[in-house]
């Protein structure tokens, strides 16, 4: 059975060829350049797509298409709502799309949860059954494994963690000031940063990491985790910033779920020795003891491929469904160790 995987995120999209076993072929990545538009990055989608197909023709067979893309979306109609990465994607039927330009079946899922299956079958999270998956990338959710299940909710909105309002004030992420992904996403860190060092200007201070206005509006994560590593005050402090209120939101969590392990990925996986251990003296003041020594803080263990293999997982979850119901999704993850 062969699989194309589509991650579609805020920043870049990808799409793979892959066997249900998790083996990877060809991939194809691009910007997704969210200031294009929808019909743009459909458009590039589809290109990607047809490559896959030259390259493999055997995939144009009743391919299985694993969707993973930023929520809020609805993924057993397989439309996209609105998310807040991915402006002008407003009620955009993704997966109907797909099967009507090239039959087969089409699956979405919402990228924390697509990711959370994803660790939980390939990755950092095998072995356990209650899991949190953060993904800490350009924006912030969390995919929840309970009692060896994929939770989604009522209606597919479990796990916006990054909507919980942290502190009264801060940088804004989801809609809200002070959220758990205003202090925890890509996004969240640049607003940090861009503010931070507007203040240092002020008061007449140079910033090593941000000399120029053009600086100041390309700052992202990675320049500002760069320059802390590298022993910038400025830049450090800001991620001290991050990572306490990582650590709060991770006792809310904790407290709340009680969970075996919390997988966190992209940024925190890159830089988990500028994050950890302050989240961990916050989680040491703030969540239940009893919890919080029965709970695992790791880095994904996927990397930069976690996004295709998180695509694998979306398909190999759909056909699941189709074939045995919520208690299939237990075999195959059953079936990886």
């Amino acid at each position: 059975m062969h699989i194309i995987g589509i991650d579609i995120g805020g920043t870049k999209c990808a799409v793979v060829s892959a066997a249900i076993s998790g083996s990877i072929g060809h991939k194809i990545r691009f910007a997704t350049e969210t200031d294009k538009g929808l019909e743009y990055t459909l458009g590039r989608l589809y290109e990607a797509v047809d490559e896959l197909l030259e390259h493999d023709p055997e995939l144009r067979y009743e391919p299985v298409f694993g969707i993973s893309c930023g929520g809020p979306l609805d993924s057993r109609q397989g439309v996209v709502l609105s998310p807040p990465n991915l402006p002008g994607w407003d009620h955009v039927p993704i997966a109907s799309l797909l099967t009507e330009r090239y039959g087969g079946q089409a699956f979405l899922m919402n990228d924390a949860n697509a990711c959370a299956l994803a660790e939980w079958h390939f990755g950092a999270a095998r072995g356990y059954r209650n899991v949190v998956f953060l993904t800490f990338g350009t924006g912030l959710g969390a995919g929840l494994i309970l009692d060896g299940r994929l939770y989604v909710g009522t209606n597919d909105l479990a796990g916006e963690a990054g909507h919980i309002r942290l502190a009264e004030t801060g940088p804004l992420g989801y809609g809200k000031a002070g959220s758990f992904e205003g202090f925890c996403s890509g996004g969240g860190i640049a607003r940090m940063a861009q503010q931070e060092v507007r203040k240092a200007w002020q008061r007449g201070e140079s910033v090593g990491f941000c000399v120029t206005l053009e600086c100041l509006r390309e700052l992202d994560a990675r320049l500002v985790a760069e320059a802390a590593q590298e022993g910038d005050l400025l830049a450090k402090k800001i991620m001290d910033q991050s990572a306490f209120y990582l650590g709060r939101g991770l006792s809310i969590l904790i407290d709340l779920l009680n969970p075996e392990v919390i997988v966190i990925g992209s940024i925190y996986a890159r830089c988990e020795d500028l994050l950890r251990p302050g989240a961990l003296e916050v989680i040491a003041k703030e969540a239940l003891p009893r919890a919080a020594e029965r709970c695992q803080i790791v880095p994904a263990a996927l990397g930069e491929s976690i996004g295709d293999y998180a695509t694998i997982a979306t398909a190999r979850y759909g056909l699941g469904l189709k074939l045995g119901g919520a208690k299939e999704e237990v075999a195959w993850e059953e079936s990886t160790h």
